[in-house]
C-alpha cells in the first residue's frame, strides 16, 4: 500500500512538472507568435500614422521582444522560435530606420522653414548654434560649466561673417551679445570660476571695438549703395 501511494505521488508530481512544463511552452510560443504578428502589422500601418505614434510603437516592441525572448529556453524547437525572432528584428530594424529617417527630414525641414520665415532667428542660429537661442534670449541653456564656450564660439562664428551682415544683424547681434553678458552675471553667482572669467573678460575685450568698427562699416556700405 505504501508503495502504490508512493508511485502515485512521484506520477501526480510527474505529471505536474509536465503540465507546467507544457504551460511554460504554450505561453512562450504565443509570445513569439505575438511578437511575429505585432511585427508584420506595422508594415500595414500608414506611414502618417506609424510616424505619428513611433515613439509608442518603439516601446511595445522593445517590451515584446524581451517577452518573445525571455521565454526562448522553454521551446523545445527554440531554434525555429530564435529564427523568427531574428527575421522578425531585421524587417523591424528597416521600418525603424525608415520612419526614423523620415522622421528627421521633416524636422529639418520645419526648422528650415522657420528659420527662412525669420532671418533673425538664422542669425542666432548662425551664432550660437541651431535651435539654442529663441527670441527670448533667455540664455536659460547657459551655465557656469559652458559659458566660456558659448562666448567663444559665439566670438569665432562672428569674425567668420562679420562681413555678411546687415546694419538690421548688427543691430540684432547687439541685442543678444547684452543678453549674454546679462547671463553672465547671474552665472558669476552660480560659481563661474575666476579663470574663465578672466578668458570671458579677454573675449570681451577683443570684440567690443571689432564689432564697433565693423557696425559702422557696415551703416556705411549701406547708405553708399543706397546713393547708387
Amino acid at each position: 500500500m505504501k508503495i502504490k501511494n508512493l508511485l502515485f505521488g512521484v506520477s501526480a508530481i510527474a505529471l505536474g512538472l509536465t503540465s507546467c512544463k507544457n504551460e511554460k511552452e504554450t505561453k512562450a510560443q504565443k509570445n513569439v507568435d505575438n511578437y511575429v504578428v505585432f511585427v508584420d502589422s506595422l508594415g500595414n500601418l500608414e506611414s502618417a500614422t506609424a510616424k505619428q505614434n513611433w515613439q509608442s510603437i518603439d516601446e511595445t516592441y522593445q517590451m515584446r521582444t524581451t517577452e518573445a525572448e525571455t521565454g526562448l529556453a522553454d521551446l523545445k524547437e527554440n531554434k525555429d522560435a530564435q529564427a523568427k525572432i531574428d527575421a522578425s528584428k531585421a524587417k523591424y530594424e528597416m521600418l525603424k530606420t525608415k520612419y526614423e529617417a523620415e522622421l528627421q527630414k521633416e524636422m529639418t525641414d520645419k526648422q528650415k522653414m522657420e528659420t527662412n520665415a525669420n532671418p533673425n532667428q538664422l542669425l542666432r542660429d548662425r551664432l550660437f548654434g541651431a535651435g539654442k537661442l529663441g527670441e527670448d534670449m533667455s540664455f536659460a541653456w547657459v551655465n557656469k560649466d559652458n559659458i566660456l564656450n558659448v562666448y567663444d564660439n559665439f566670438f569665432k562664428s562672428y569674425k567668420d561673417n562679420k562681413g555678411n551682415f546687415s546694419r538690421e544683424d548688427y543691430d540684432e547681434i547687439k541685442l543678444m551679445y547684452e543678453a549674454l553678458d546679462t547671463r553672465k552675471n547671474t552665472v558669476e553667482k552660480e560659481g563661474l570660476s575666476s579663470e574663465d572669467n578672466g578668458k570671458i573678460a579677454s573675449i570681451k575685450f577683443k570684440f567690443s571695438p571689432m564689432f564697433k568698427v565693423n557696425r559702422i562699416g557696415a551703416k556705411s556700405r549701406e547708405n553708399t549703395e543706397a546713393k547708387e
